[in-house]
């Protein structure tokens, strides 16, 4: 396992060089001056070039990569164009938001769908497979910008049951319990327009391997030792087919929580997405660079992570 681990730290390394190669050079390269959005448009030139010079903006492109690398490897991740502060302060206040909403959005996709394809396997009828089926695919179809608006039309502007957007009440000041279900009415509608597309790839893959399980040898006798179908599908099927589907969470979970800029966007949740999303707008180089750093990183841990569970799920799987 030790042995493992540090081949997976290698092999993450160049990864993480290369998304910050990559990132550092497509936001420089892009169009847009971060000096015009920070001074605006009625100064002179010699203000612009001293503003340059200020940020390190007046030097050449390998140049300002080269002093970048080397103060990241000292944990120094640059200052903020946009919030004027260091960007380690900027990221770590708008982190646990998109962790609170990425990790309720999975459990709702995981748990939701992994129930409706047990659902599937176990409904009296054809009909609720051909149901879930048609949910799966029109949730994975729908874009989440378009599900989040039909959401908040039908449950927030016309049922009135939800707030449209933000963390918490602007109006109100809240402590404790009521602050903790004030952020969870907030968390509900963006978690579910996250979840939604997700749910449906659980849905599907978690349907297929539950049906495969289910043809095995050994479910056959459990069947002949007169267990019901569901009993079969509960203590022998499940079990086997939540490897595929722990490894398809695993590699989707860094995606939800990285990927929901639309989603935050849209509701006005205070996190990363939002923050990568406006920090590009405005060219602030330090910020979207050190977001994606973060973001990298937390996909290779993820992704080992999701390897370690799958071998203890499934003793057949080595580890390599």
């Amino acid at each position: 396992m030790i042995r493992w681990g540090l081949r997976r730290l290698l092999l993450a390394v160049p990864v993480v060089v290369g998304v910050t190669v990559l990132t550092f050079v497509l936001i420089h390269v892009a169009p847009g001056d971060p000096i015009y959005l920070l001074a605006g448009d009625g100064g002179s030139p010699s203000y612009y070039a001293e503003m340059r010079a200020k940020y390190g903006l007046d030097r050449p492109l390998g140049e300002q990569f080269v002093r970048y690398a080397r103060a990241v490897l000292t944990a120094d991740f640059g200052y903020s164009f946009m919030y004027q502060a260091p960007v380690v302060g900027v990221i770590g206040r708008h982190l646990p938001a998109s962790l609170l909403l990425g990790v309720a959005a999975l459990v709702l996709a995981t748990a939701g769908g992994w129930l409706l394809s047990v659902l599937c396997v176990t409904g009296p009828s054809r009909a609720i497979d051909l149901a879930v089926r048609l949910f799966a695919s029109v949730a994975y179809a729908a874009p989440v910008f378009w599900t989040g608006q039909l959401l908040i039309i039908l449950l927030s502007v016309h049922l009135g049951l939800l707030p449209v957007g933000g963390m918490t009440a602007a109006r109100e000041s809240s402590s404790g319990l009521a602050l903790a279900l004030d952020i969870a009415r907030h968390l509900l509608l963006p978690a579910v327009t996250l979840a939604l597309p997700f749910m449906a790839v659980v849905a599907r893959v978690s349907r297929a391997s539950l049906i495969e399980a289910l043809r095995e040898p050994f479910v056959s006798a459990a069947c002949a030792r007169g267990l019901s179908r569901r009993q079969v599908v509960v203590r022998h099927a499940a079990p086997n087919a939540a490897v595929p589907v722990a490894a398809l969470v695993g590699r989707h979970a860094t995606q939800i929580v990285a990927g929901a800029a639309l989603t935050e966007a849209l509701f006005g949740w205070p996190g990363v997405g939002y923050l990568v999303l406006h920090a590009s707008l405005h060219r602030d180089y330090p910020l979207v660079t050190a977001a994606f750093i973060v973001i990298s990183v937390g996909v290779v841990l993820f992704n080992a992570l999701t390897d370690a569970v799958c071998a203890w799920l499934d003793p057949r799987i080595r580890l390599a």
